[in-house]
C-alpha cells in the first residue's frame, strides 16, 4: 500500500462521489459501475492523479460505499483518505473542503465525468492565477426556448447562456468561508454548484472554454455513448489528425538560448521577435496545422509589438486552447531539435516536463530529441538551430 502524501498541496482535486445516481437506472451508484472494463471513478481519478499541476486528490464518498471505493481507488501517493459526504451535493462538497488544510486552490469535479481532459485541468489551474473562481463552459448550440404550460414560449438568446461543466476551480480561502456561511444561514441546500455560491456572495467567477467530450454520465443512454467512445480502435468514432511544424532561428549576440521553455547557457543567443524559442514555435505550428488553423505568424505576427520578447509558452498555450476549442485532445507530440551546439540531451528531461506542463499532458506523451546535420548546411556551420515537430490530436 502506497502511503498518501500528507505535505501541504497547493492544488487539490476534490472528486464528489457520494451521490446515488438513480437516474442512471439499475446497477448501483454510477461512479462505481464498469465502463469498458474499468470503474467510472477509477477513470476520473486517473485524469487528476496523472496531471502534473494536481498535488493531491481527495474523494468524497457515501457512508455506505467504503468497500466500493476501495475496489475503485488505486494506490497512489497523491490520493488522500476518502471523506464521508452529506445529505446533498453541497453538503458533501463542504465536508470535503473542510479537510483541505494547506491547499491554496481546489478543483471540484463530478466523479461521473470520466472524460475530463488534461487540457481542461491545465486551463482551470491557469485561470486561478488571476481569478477567485473559474468554470469551464460550453455554448448553447441548439435553439433555446422557455416552456410555459408544457408548450414553447419565448426564445432565450443563445449568446447570453452557457452550459457549465466541472471541474470548477476556486481559491480555497475564498470558497470555504462562503460555503460555511451558506450552511449556517440555511442556503447551502439550495445551491446547484459552487460557482452559484460565489456569485451570490458578489464574487467574480471566470468562464473559459470547456470540452464537449467532458459530459456527465446521468442516464442509461450516456453509458451507451461512453462505451462507444471507448470502443476498440478499429471501431472508435474518433477523428484523428496529424500536424507537422518546422522552424529556424539564427544565432546572434547573447549568453543563452531558450529551447522548449528551458534556458540553456551558451556563448550566443537566438534572434527572433519573441524569445526565439525554436522548439515551442515548431510545436505551436504543428498543433495549429493539425486543426487547419494556419501558422504561428497568423496568430502572433512578428510585426505586432506586443509579442516583442514574449515567452513563447504564451503561443503554445494559445494553440492548445484552439485545439481544445475545436473539440480535439492532444494524444502525443514528437519534436526534434537540429543543431551542432549547445548539447540538448542533458536538458531534454526539463524540456519534456515544461512542454507537458504547458500542454496539460502526461510527460510520457511528449518526446524531445536532438540530432546534428553532420556539419552540413547552416546548422552544421553553427549559424543557427532548426526544429521539426509532429503532433497527433483526437476528436
Amino acid at each position: 500500500m502506497i502511503e498518501p502524501n500528507d505535505t501541504p498541496a497547493r492544488t487539490t482535486g476534490l472528486i464528489v462521489a457520494a451521490g446515488r445516481g438513480t437516474r442512471a437506472g439499475d446497477g448501483g451508484p454510477k461512479q462505481y459501475r464498469m465502463l469498458a472494463g474499468e470503474r467510472v471513478l477509477a477513470r476520473t481519478l486517473r485524469a487528476f492523479l496523472d496531471h502534473p499541476k494536481i498535488d493531491r486528490v481527495t474523494v468524497v464518498i457515501h457512508a455506505d460505499d467504503a468497500a466500493e471505493y476501495a475496489r475503485a481507488a488505486p494506490d497512489h501517493p497523491k490520493l488522500s483518505p476518502p471523506v464521508t459526504g452529506g445529505a446533498t451535493r453541497a453538503d458533501s462538497v463542504l465536508n470535503g473542503l473542510q479537510t483541505l488544510a494547506g491547499t491554496d486552490r481546489v478543483l471540484i469535479h463530478d466523479a461521473a465525468r470520466p472524460f475530463v481532459s488534461a487540457a481542461v485541468i491545465t486551463r482551470i489551474t491557469d485561470a486561478l492565477e488571476a481569478d477567485e473562481g473559474a468554470v469551464p463552459t460550453l455554448p448553447a448550440i441548439d435553439s433555446m426556448r422557455r416552456i410555459s404550460g408544457g408548450a414553447l414560449a419565448e426564445p432565450v438568446p443563445r449568446d447570453t447562456i452557457r452550459r457549465a461543466q466541472t471541474p470548477q476551480g476556486f481559491r480555497l480561502a475564498t470558497l470555504l468561508p462562503i460555503m460555511q456561511a451558506a450552511a449556517a444561514d440555511g442556503t447551502l441546500k439550495t445551491l446547484t454548484d459552487e460557482a452559484e455560491a460565489l456569485i451570490a456572495a458578489g464574487r467574480r467567477v471566470a468562464s473559459f472554454e470547456g470540452d464537449p467530450i467532458n459530459f456527465k454520465l446521468t442516464v442509461p443512454e450516456d453509458f451507451t455513448m461512453a462505451e462507444r467512445l471507448l470502443a476498440t480502435p478499429d471501431t472508435r468514432p474518433f477523428d484523428v489528425r496529424t500536424g507537422q511544424g518546422y522552424d529556424v532561428h539564427a544565432f546572434g549576440p547573447g549568453d543563452h538560448v531558450i529551447l522548449c521553455g528551458v534556458k540553456i547557457p551558451h556563448d550566443r543567443g537566438l534572434m527572433g521577435h519573441s524569445d526565439a524559442d525554436v522548439g515551442l514555435h515548431t510545436i505551436t505550428d504543428a498543433l495549429l496545422g493539425a486543426v487547419a488553423e494556419g501558422d504561428i505568424g497568423r496568430h502572433f505576427p512578428p510585426s505586432d509589438p506586443q509579442w516583442k520578447g514574449v515567452d513563447s509558452a504564451v503561443f503554445l498555450h494559445r494553440a492548445v486552447e484552439i485545439v481544445t476549442a475545436r473539440g480535439y485532445t492532444i494524444s502525443n507530440l514528437d519534436t526534434t531539435l537540429i543543431c551542432e551546439e549547445p548539447k540538448i540531451t542533458p536538458h531534454a528531461p526539463a524540456m519534456i516536463a515544461r512542454v507537458a506542463e504547458i500542454c496539460g499532458l502526461d510527460p510520457s506523451r511528449v518526446s524531445i530529441k536532438a540530432t546534428t546535420s553532420e556539419s552540413l548546411g547552416f546548422t552544421g556551420r553553427r549559424e543557427g538551430i532548426a526544429a521539426t515537430a509532429v503532433v497527433t490530436v483526437i476528436k
